[in-house]
């Protein structure tokens, strides 16, 4: 789909979106387009459904959503406003609240408009039409997903409505939202094609692989198990796509191997027309980048297994706080730089990061050593995943960044069947053994199932797992508030490597404090601007 990316930036839709309609036909002007004269070709209308692809997320909080949980710190600035978020200093009057809430409806506004005016396009192909229409359905339910997920009870509406209306609508109960978003989904299920089906200039569609994962993570975010495995069943039989894991984790995320098999959807980006350069402020300054806003915490450093399947506390496992790095978990090295990492550069030489404060051999510059105030990372950590060796100046990149993953389908199914209490050797081969093993594992101790941990130990294992294969890609905050531990791990302080007082944490840098309240930070509050102009808009709980 990257030749298609360019059309959604056509001034044509600005237009469409920004001027009041018409509807009576002795009205209709010739001077401007409008609901009723626009509508007259497929390539219109394929417009305003790449427009709602364009619409669906955005690369910075892709990123910045990982800085909201125990994964990772915004040190500098408030970026998408995951500083006050995790700090819990925020209200309704945040930025962040504000747009997601916009963000959100712009997308469902254009979703509506297509499906109320599709149907007046002449000499349409009825197949393409249903096609289109069951994407466009995915991404409508794709947007009230995340903001029933933010947000609670929220306005629903399947048609496009007034401004007048807009200014008077009410909160529509969750359950209600929920029931849509599901019945939407399978109706895209019904209307999509497999990911095998498209060809190349079509690739990056949804598909019927990608309503079903979207399905699953709804339900798996209801805690509906057993639908949660049916769900993740209809993917991994083959029936309705075909997926599997790619070979080698890092190079999932390397510009030569998109669209493979493992993606199930993802935000489609091309060089020059539609790009980023996130890791301009993520990566090490050493290699170009401009300094770090967003790191690693040591929490998710200390959460990546030892290479036997141990845990870095448990008897045995050889860890050395002195050189915590060795002998870790491989996808630690594809996902987070730290001290004495190797760097591959495009050029194929390795470049030492030196992170450690006082031991870069060029001590006039040290530019990532560890300086408290400085502009290098504050945590000591800088992220590796999702660089793009092929990346233009300031890491400018049109690498596209997945979503749904087949990895995340297997991670949900092994929780549904541990949650269900069915997990077994065969299962637990078919997904977390899988998971290991590309990750690179090869000791029995860390590959094989071990029933005698139980429930309980095993739900601990697997919600680990979940979390070390999906480092950085911006899912945990949403884990850690579906499993209700939000108010356990995000109030504290949130630590860096240890390069701080010795006498303070053990040395681990007090990078952030961290306020999470049980009462009111589950549920964002609904933008003030909002509820201002609308007073129909009730408010959550605390807020």
């Amino acid at each position: 789909m990257k030749s298609l990316l360019v059309k959604i930036f056509t001034p044509l839709l600005t237009v469409l979106f920004l001027l009041p309609s018409c509807k009576k036909l002795d009205l209709e002007p010739t001077d401007r387009f409008t609901d009723i004269n626009y509508w007259t070709t497929t390539a219109k209308a394929s417009g305003v459904l790449n427009t709602a692809y364009g619409q669906m997320f955005n690369n910075n909080r892709f990123f910045l959503n990982e800085a909201l949980s125990d994964n990772a710190y915004n040190g500098r600035g408030d970026n998408e406003g995951a500083a006050s978020i995790a700090s819990g200093t925020y209200d309704a009057s945040l930025g962040r609240i504000k747009s997601e809430w916009n963000d959100h409806y712009s997308g469902i506004k254009t979703c509506n408009l297509f499906l109320d005016n599709v149907d007046h396009v002449p000499d349409m192909d009825p197949a393409l039409k249903e096609r289109m229409k069951s994407e466009i359905r995915f991404l409508r339910a794709f947007q009230y997903f995340q903001l029933m997920t933010w947000f609670g009870d929220v306005p629903l509406f399947d048609k496009d409505i007034s401004l007048e209306e807009s200014l008077s609508v009410s909160r529509t109960p969750r359950a209600e939202v929920l029931a849509f978003i599901l019945s939407e989904l399978d109706a895209s299920v019904a209307g999509l094609p497999v990911n095998t089906a498209y060809g190349d200039a079509d690739k990056g569609r949804v598909t019927k692989g990608s309503a079903l994962a979207l399905k699953a993570r709804v339900l798996l975010y209801e805690g509906r198990w057993q639908e949660v495995v049916t769900t993740c069943e209809a993917i991994m039989g083959g029936s309705n796509g075909t997926y599997s894991l790619f070979p080698s984790y890092e190079g999932l995320f390397l510009p030569q191997n998109e669209h493979n098999n493992e993606v199930l959807l993802d935000l489609q980006y091309v060089p020059v027309n539609r790009t980023y350069n996130n890791l301009f402020d993520y990566a090490p300054i050493s290699v170009g980048a401009r300094l770090n806003s967003l790191s690693a915490t040591q929490e998710l450093v200390d959460s990546y297994l030892m290479i036997d399947g141990k845990t870095i506390t448990e008897a045995g496992s050889g860890y050395n706080a002195e050189d915590p790095y060795v002998n870790r978990d491989p996808r630690l090295t594809y996902t987070l730089v730290y001290h004495n990492y190797k760097w591959k550069q495009p050029d194929g030489t390795i470049k030492t990061i030196y992170i450690k404060p006082g031991t870069d051999p060029d001590q006039s510059t040290k530019m990532d050593e560890y300086a408290a105030g400085g502009v290098s990372s504050p945590t000591g950590y800088y992220l590796r995943k999702y660089y793009d060796p092929t990346s233009l100046a300031n890491f400018v990149s049109g690498l596209n960044l997945i979503l749904i993953r087949y990895a995340d389908v297997l991670l949900m199914y092994a929780e549904a069947k541990n949650e269900l209490n069915t997990m077994d050797a065969a299962v637990w081969g078919n997904t977390i053994r899988a998971l290991r093993n590309r990750a690179g594992f090869v000791d029995p101790a860390a590959l094989n199932f071990n029933a005698a941990l139980g429930q309980t130990g095993l739900r601990t294992v697997i919600r680990n797992e979940r979390r070390t294969e999906l480092a950085m890609e911006g899912l945990r905050i949403f884990d850690v508030r579906r499993w209700r531990i939000a108010d356990q791990v995000m109030n504290g302080w949130a630590h860096g490597a240890k390069y701080g007082p010795p006498s303070i944490d053990g040395g681990y840098i007090r990078a952030n404090q961290r306020v999470f309240e049980a009462a009111k930070h589950y549920l964002w509050p609904i933008p003030r601007d909002e509820r201002a102009l609308n007073p129909n808009l009730s408010q959550n709980p605390g807020w």
